[in-house]
Order: C-alpha cells, then structure tokens, then sequence
C-alpha cells in the first residue's frame, strides 16, 4: 500500500505514544485495595487495557472476586478508580523512544494530528500536558466524546472531518485490533507498532496497512511516499 494521499494523521494514545499502564495499574491497585481486594499487579494490566476504563475496572473485579462483577459494583469501582488515576495522572506514565522529536518533525512538516483513544476525554489533556506534547495535537477524541467509541468507526471519521480531510487522506497509527478494525470500518488506513497493548495478542495477527518497529520509522514510511 502506498501512503501518498496521507495529509492528516491520526493517533491512539496508550500503548502507541505512551506507556501508560504503570499509573493505571496503580489505580487499579488502589481501587481494588478499597473495595477489600489484593493487588492485580502491572503484568495483569497490561493485558486488560485498551478497551475502555469501564471494561478495565470490570476485568479487575472479575479477576479479584474469581466471578463476574455486578453493574452497580462496577460503576461504584469505577468511580473510585477515576478518583485515584487522577491524582496520580502522569506519576510514571512515559512517552516511548521517539515519539516528542517524531510528532515535532511531523507538525514542523505541516501535517494535522490528532489524538482518538479510548481513554476518557477528562484525563487525554491533563496526560498530554503532562508529557508535553499536547501542542502537536489540533484534536483529541476520547472513548465518551461522542457516543461510540473505537472499533467504531465514527471516532476516526469524526477525528477526520475536525482535521478537515477525507478519511482516506487520514492514516491511522495505533498498536491493537481496536485501531485495525475501527480503521478498516472508516476506509482509513492503519499502520501499527509493535510493542503496545493488545491483550496479548500480536497485533501482526490483524494485518495492519504496515507494522513500524519503531515510532520514528513513520517518519521514513511518510517521505517514502512523498
């Protein structure tokens, strides 16, 4: 596939720019710590992420309770899990290698970014700014900005339509099936990195567009279809 119709570009946030799980597996911890269970542990977050804070909590008290939670257990939990990600929002979060001078060169290039995660709205700023990048980004679409979050499509679609392009001038860049599927369903294509969150699974299995070993390497897949 070649990618010189690309014009804007659209990003996942945790597993793709920032390996973020070491502060939500604190949240879990503490959450879970005062609901009257043990720890999860970062190793079990790490393969629960990505499909939205609600499926994460609810993973969380599954695996503690040895059952699957209640609704009104899991919105009490969620809650809670809120309050403490928030107050530790950026304590061990960390872009990965390349990422700041990649999205710098992109934006110096002229090249509209934006930001569609599932993450809730509330905590996409308060975490870009943290790490400081949240100046590259023209949008930031998170899991309950609009009333579908991804693998459907319309977080893309609409993340396009803000940048002001036509979905297939976008390129979506993300590191699980979510971002694949939600790509295929919006007729943008999708490039993938490796070393994300994909419950385990590697992400290969799904057939993005085109796998980059390193975040920079976007930067070459551009100027070669320039």
């Amino acid at each position: 596939m070649t990618f010189a119709a690309v014009k804007a570009l659209l990003f996942d946030l945790d597993g793709t720019l920032v390996d973020s799980v070491p502060d939500l597996a604190e949240a879990v911890d503490r959450m879970l710590a005062d609901f009257g269970h043990p720890p999860a542990g970062e190793a079990k977050v790490r393969l629960w992420v990505g499909t939205g804070s609600r499926s994460l909590v609810s993973r969380a008290l599954s695996d503690a309770k040895g059952g699957q939670a209640d609704d009104e257990l899991i919105e009490r939990a969620l809650a809670n899990y809120f309050d403490h990600y928030e107050a530790r929002l950026c304590a061990h979060s960390r872009l990965y290698e390349g990422v700041s001078d990649t999205l710098a060169r992109l934006r110096s290039e002229g090249y509209p970014l934006a930001i569609v995660t599932n993450k809730p709205e509330r905590f996409v700023r308060p975490l870009l700014d943290g790490l400081g990048i949240a100046q590259h980004f023209s949008a930031m679409i998170g899991g309950d900005t609009l009333a579908q979050r991804k693998p459907h499509p319309q977080p893309l679609l609409h993340a396009a339509d803000a940048l002001g392009v036509e979905p297939t001038q976008a390129l979506m860049i993300g590191d699980s099936r979510n971002d694949i599927e939600a790509a295929r369903a919006a007729r943008i294509p999708v490039v993938c990195v490796p070393y994300g969150y994909n419950h385990g699974r590697d992400v290969r299995e799904y057939h993005p567009d085109r796998l980059i070993e390193r975040f920079g390497d976007l930067l070459t897949l551009l100027s070669e279809a320039a």
